[in-house]
């Protein structure tokens, strides 16, 4: 399936929910991917409870807590584990505007094996 297209945010969903409940870790994110293939944009958002997706759409959320901006060519080499998403945050290649306080509960969960196990597998699902 295509990257940052609805089957794949849907997939994407689908794989978090064995991910072990995290009470607190919740947020609702909206992400934009800029100099997307082709040009413009792509704008998507995720609603996190608890340490899972319930619910990921493209387009806007007008409830969001806060924007993580980056390139979509980032967004890729950090899905492919080739850009470590600390590393593009200090170095400026990922932009947050918003509520930042709510994105700290959710970093830890970025660092585990469950985690790290649910990308590998949309990995290998995925067309660039």
């Amino acid at each position: 399936m295509k990257y940052a297209t609805q089957e794949w945010l849907d997939r994407q969903r689908e794989l978090q929910q064995s991910f072990t409940p995290r009470p607190g870790a919740s947020a609702r994110v909206q992400y934009r991917l800029v100099d997307a293939p082709g040009g413009g944009e792509i704008r998507y958002f995720a609603d996190v409870r608890d340490g899972r997706i319930v619910e990921q759409k493209l387009g806007d959320d007008p409830h969001a807590h806060c924007t993580m901006s980056t390139s979509y060519d980032d967004s890729v080499a950090m899905l492919r584990g080739e850009l470590a998403p600390t590393t593009a945050f200090m170095a400026g290649q990922i932009k947050v505007t918003g509520d930042v306080a709510k994105l700290s509960p959710l970093m830890p969960i970025t660092q585990t094996a469950e985690y790290r196990k649910h990308y590998e597998q949309l990995l290998t699902e995925t067309e660039f």
